[in-house]
């Protein structure tokens, strides 16, 4: 998997990518480069057997202040509709690619989790946060919409209907306590325990079975519209492919022999 981009910082290591935004100076805003590097980065990472689980965390303190006013926001405003149009789809394209990379992804999220980048908090797969975190879906306060980016499917299914209702209409930010308490945050941690704790999810899940957990993250994203019979139809076939793999022969030999198994993601 690359390592060497120019928009985000990233580095890999003991099957963990670590990334962030790298413009802690203006408390990490996305740009259209930023944007389209982080979309083709988590497409590709999709073919990567060598990375098991995704830490984005924070830099600087802060996770993501969003779409940058003046390489973003300024420019939409001169936009025509079809420009604006192919704008909106690049966006969405960063959140099917997460959802659809197939590794378990953790957001560590300190300050400023705001815009754009509550989505992409939202579209983790876990959550850990600071008591200082403050998460925002603030499009309604620069005159926009909270359907952004997947906001009106996705975050209702993690805090519930009216909870999403009040933060997309009201722009208002979520405190830490809120978060943890409405079930979008999975922990809240002091600042210098971030980075630990998310690593330490993050190795757990890397040194699961690898394959599996890609299908479980593909059942989770394709159930959402299924009927209750096609998803358990959909899991029996899942399910079956993944007892055809060897990490599911190394499990039952390591039970046996009284051993912890050691996954290879095969």
């Amino acid at each position: 998997m690359r390592s060497d981009v120019k928009h985000f910082k990233c580095e890999i290591e003991d099957g963990i990518a670590t990334i962030a935004l790298d413009r802690p100076e203006r408390k990490n805003p996305l740009t259209f480069d930023s944007y389209a590097e982080l979309r083709d980065w988590f497409r590709d990472l999709h073919y990567d057997d060598e990375v098991g689980a995704v830490v984005f965390t924070s830099n600087g303190g802060n996770f993501s202040s969003g779409g940058d006013v003046h390489d973003i926001i300024g420019p939409l405003t001169k936009m025509n509709m079809k420009e604006l149009l192919t704008f909106t789809r690049m966006t969405g394209d960063l959140v099917k690619a997460m959802v659809n990379c197939g590794k378990p992804i953790i957001a560590a999220v300190d300050g400023i989790c705001a815009g754009a980048g509550a989505i992409i908090a939202m579209a983790s797969d876990l959550r850990v946060a600071t008591p200082e975190a403050k998460v925002a879906f603030l499009f309604n306060r620069v005159g926009l919409a909270g359907c952004d980016m997947g906001a009106c499917a996705i975050l209702p299914r993690i805090i519930g209907q009216g909870r999403a209702a009040e933060l997309l209409y009201l722009g208002r930010a979520m405190s830490a306590e809120e978060g943890h308490a409405w079930g979008f945050f999975n922990n809240v941690v002091p600042a210098g325990e971030l980075e630990a704790t998310a690593q330490k999810l993050a190795s757990r899940i890397a040194a699961g079975p690898n394959f599996a957990n890609m299908m479980t993250k593909t059942m989770l994203a394709q159930e959402w519209c299924m009927s209750i019979e096609q998803a358990i139809e959909a899991e029996a076939q899942a399910q079956a492919i993944c007892m055809q793999g060897q990490d599911f022969h190394r499990a039952y030999h390591a039970f046996v022999a009284k051993e912890k198994p050691v996954f290879e993601g095969d």
